[in-house]
């Protein structure tokens, strides 16, 4: 283990009041075997300083440990963790370095102050547990794994707890939209235990992690290089990603990168303000670099005591003359064992190692900073302890002159204080409150890139509201000032939803359509919403429109329906008009003019009930439709039933012994009229009692469209009524059959088959077309049959009497009707 600086053992305590640290592993320790001399010696050396300047500064604290005087020893880890145990062992076993021990006498070990990693601390941490030593942590030991109260009952720390930046890590990906990235970690708890809290951390969110590598801990350059490698080609397979990998790294790591572009990096605070990357040459491919720093502070005098701490004053100091080596290029005293030149006080400091003089923003040091400060904080407490009021064993305060590390430790869990306006204290897991600077690398104007604060995470904010970003300093990867890309899959617009490809990732998926009747009116939306019963999604599927309603309105078809059935009526009253002008002819007395004016009044009625079909259904249509219909159509067969027994009667009437016309006199042949209308009356009238038609909203037939149609209510009713409208018509046609072959120029029977042919066979094509067809379709049906139907009869019934009315006039006897007319 390497001998300490003889200034750093000093300031004994009067009171025995005594802490030790061990500092970063560069301070002490030559890197041999990684890259060209590099910058964290100096930094390393000079956190140790500000240890230094920060006890000096609280031992001449009047108000801050009064009549106390704060000690402290240095020891050496080098970044390892067997050589942090042998230092931890020494703290424990009073060693002392030969050759430089300045101080006499044995202090009790109160705190340390360290370590820096997390795997070094651990080893330190476990090694203290037995003797409850409490150990304040400053550097980079910031794995979630030290929150364990029962493994790590003693640790403290300053630095963030990594489970508050893989929280800021995964809200920033979210932020930025990044949801498909790449992760690489190092082969050390810190790496580990940080990737499973991002992963975790990323459950429930949109990101996706494309790949996890871990470089080896025996670190090789070429190996590192085909890690990113790896990870760019796994990115460059999708046409839509520009690659954003989240990184935890410590930074000797990537220092050996060269020749990397393309890539947006997302860096954890181990390297995101390394000073070793600073230099002009890692602007190309590290340029854009953006993540999440220790928060900075201001020490006052930090830089002027730097300055005064030079091998010139402390020329025993062997470690001191070698920092000055890498500084300045050159060999403060002689003899030296190396080739430098022998510095002549005018040498500048190489541009390198600026860092070391720049005390502006420190960070860690800052950690260094408050952690002593909480040390000091928390003896200042201790001492103020009143007997009777303390937080011991019988409400006991420590002894001020035998202090116990245990004792500090419940105090070191309680402390709170202020530091430039920072407040600083301890959770029950040891851990201080998270603040992060968000950094962003950025060209300076020298060439060298600057770590340029772009935002903050403030652990003290409500969820959601910690990350502040102003995005408008930031420069991306290739210089850039557009947020770059990096999905998987494109967004998939509204109007379709992500459909995941099968054996991938969550982030890699198909944009399909939403179906008929749903929607998205949201990027990327998982799944499509059904539109309300009574809407339905537009041509792009991306709002929900009231449905449109039809029926059988005044359109095209509907006027077609209203021309043909005002002009069946018109017909037809011609038709009565001529038959009443005309009622003293042979043609019309010989075939019961009664009966035929009552054929054509009901015929008038069946064209004029087209009309009731035509139009919105409400209530009082819905129930008119059907009744009016099955009345009006009862009453026409009926009268041509009466018609068919005259004529049949009439014609055997001149055989012997024949007396049927007796019994079909006119009052009899309008019973039969009534009977016959009555008993349709009657079954519509039981229909409209038990089950009315009423309008109807058929949303199954057609689910674009609500079709506005009246329902029958009662379909045994409906069909009872077409049914007994079938059985008069068969009826009248098996008698009008029958009397077919009587004699007569005109034979009335001929023509009355004919009709109700006509009609049966209209009614019959109707049944399966109304059964087939829905709504509107099926009222525009029964429409057209109710119209053929009523025109059939009109046309066989009548218009041969029209006929021989008015253009043969000289058939028009009763000569020439019975067929006895002179030739």
């Amino acid at each position: 283990m390497t001998s300490p600086l003889t200034l750093f053992c000093s300031f004994y305590p009067v009171l025995a009041v005594t802490f030790v640290s061990l500092v970063h592993s560069e301070t002490f320790c030559r890197l041999q075997n990684h890259f060209e001399p590099i910058s964290i010696l100096e930094l390393a050396f000079r956190w140790a300083l500000t240890m230094i300047l920060t006890v000096d500064e609280i031992n001449q604290n009047k108000e801050l440990l009064p009549n106390h005087t704060l000690g402290y020893k240095i020891f050496d880890s080098c970044a390892y963790p067997l050589t942090g145990q042998r230092a931890a062992l020494a703290v424990l076993n009073g060693v002392t370095e030969e050759g430089h021990g300045v101080c006499s006498g044995a202090s009790p070990l109160l705190a340390i102050i360290g370590e820096s990693g997390s795997a070094q601390s651990i080893v330190v941490s476990r090694i203290l547990r037995p003797f409850r030593i409490p150990m304040v942590n400053i550097y980079f030991s910031s794995c979630a794994c030290f929150t364990d109260r029962q493994k790590y009952p003693t640790f403290f720390r300053v630095i963030p707890n990594d489970d508050y930046q893989v929280k800021a890590l995964a809200q920033l990906l979210v932020h930025f939209n990044w949801t498909w990235v790449g992760l690489i970690r190092g082969d050390h708890e810190y790496g580990r235990f940080a990737v499973q809290g991002l992963l975790r951390e990323l459950q429930g969110t949109k990101v996706c992690v494309a790949y996890t590598e871990m470089i080896p801990l025996l670190y090789n350059q070429q190996r590192a290089l085909e890690i990113i490698q790896v990870g760019d080609k796994y990115f460059q397979s999708f046409k839509n990603s520009i690659d954003a990998l989240c990184i935890y790294l410590c930074h000797i790591i990537l220092s050996g990168l060269q020749n990397i572009t393309g890539i947006q990096w997302v860096a954890s605070e181990a390297w995101v303000t390394a000073s070793v990357f600073s230099g002009s040459v890692y602007y190309p491919y590290l340029g854009g670099t953006i993540g999440f720093g220790i928060k900075t502070g201001y020490i006052p005098g930090l830089g002027d005591f730097i300055q005064r701490v030079t091998p010139y004053v402390y020329p025993s100091n062997p470690l001191m003359q070698e920092l000055w080596e890498a500084l300045y290029g050159c060999a403060p005293v002689s003899p030296s064992d190396s080739d430098l030149p022998l510095c002549s006080g005018d040498e500048t400091l190489l541009e390198k190692h600026a860092a070391y003089m720049n005390t502006s923003s420190p960070r860690v040091a800052y950690n260094v900073y408050k952690a002593v400060y909480a040390v000091a904080h928390s003896l200042h407490n201790l001492f103020l302890c009143q007997p009777g009021a303390g937080p011991f064993e019988n409400n006991s305060c420590a002894q001020s002159t035998n202090i116990h590390p245990w004792q500090l430790q419940q105090y070191l869990q309680e402390v709170q204080f202020t530091i430039n306006g920072e407040e600083v204290n301890f959770d029950l897991k040891g851990d201080s409150i998270p603040y992060y600077d968000i950094i962003n690398w950025q060209r300076g104007a020298s060439g060298n890139i600057e770590f340029v604060p772009v935002g903050l995470f403030d652990g003290t904010k409500a969820a959601g509201q910690e990350l502040v970003i102003k995005e408008d300093r930031i420069v991306w990867a290739g210089h850039q000032s557009k947020v770059p890309v990096s999905v998987c899959s494109d967004s998939c617009a509204p109007g379709s939803r992500k459909a995941v490809r099968r054996g991938e990732l969550v982030c890699c998926f198909d944009c399909v359509p939403c179906d008929s009747g749903k929607i998205s009116n949201e990027t990327d939306s998982i799944e499509c919403r059904e539109c309300p019963e009574d809407f339905w999604s537009n041509s792009d599927r991306t709002a929900c429109i009231p449905k449109e309603v039809e029926f059988l309105a005044y359109d095209t078809v509907g006027i077609v329906l209203t021309v043909i059935s005002v002009v069946g009526a018109c017909l037809t009253i011609a038709v009565l008009v001529i038959f009443f002008y005309h009622r003293n002819t042979p043609i019309i007395r010989m075939n019961n003019s009664e009966l035929s004016f009552f054929i054509l009044l009901s015929l008038t009625l069946c064209f004029l009930c087209c009309l009731v079909f035509i139009g919105e259904p409400t209530a009082w249509s819905c129930m008119l439709r059907h009744t009016v219909f099955s009345i009006t159509f009862s009453l026409c067969i009926s009268c041509i039933l009466g018609k068919t027994l005259v004529v049949l009667a009439a014609f055997t009437a001149t055989r012997p012994g024949n007396n049927l016309m007796k019994w079909l006199g006119p009052k009899q042949q309008r019973a039969i009229i009534f009977i016959s209308t009555l008993v349709q009356v009657v079954i519509c009238v039981a229909w409209l009692i038990d089950a009315p038609p009423h309008p109807f909203r058929n949303m199954e037939y057609e689910r674009s469209k609500i079709i506005l149609e009246c329902s029958n209510g009662s379909s045994l009713a409906f069909w009872c009524v077409l049914g007994y409208i079938g059985l008069q018509a068969g009826l009248c046609f098996l008698l009008a059959f029958l009397a077919r072959n009587l004699p007569g120029n005109f034979n009335e029977a001929k023509v009355i088959t004919f009709s109700i042919l006509i009609f049966c066979a209209v009614w019959l094509a109707f049944i399966p077309a109304y059964i087939s067809s829905p709504g509107n379709y099926a009222d525009a049906v029964e429409s057209f049959a109710i119209l053929a139907s009523s025109f059939g009869l009109l046309l066989c019934l009548f218009v041969p009497k029209c006929y021989i009315i008015l253009l043969k006039p000289e058939k028009n006897t009763k000569q020439h009707l019975i067929g006895k007319d002179k030739k």
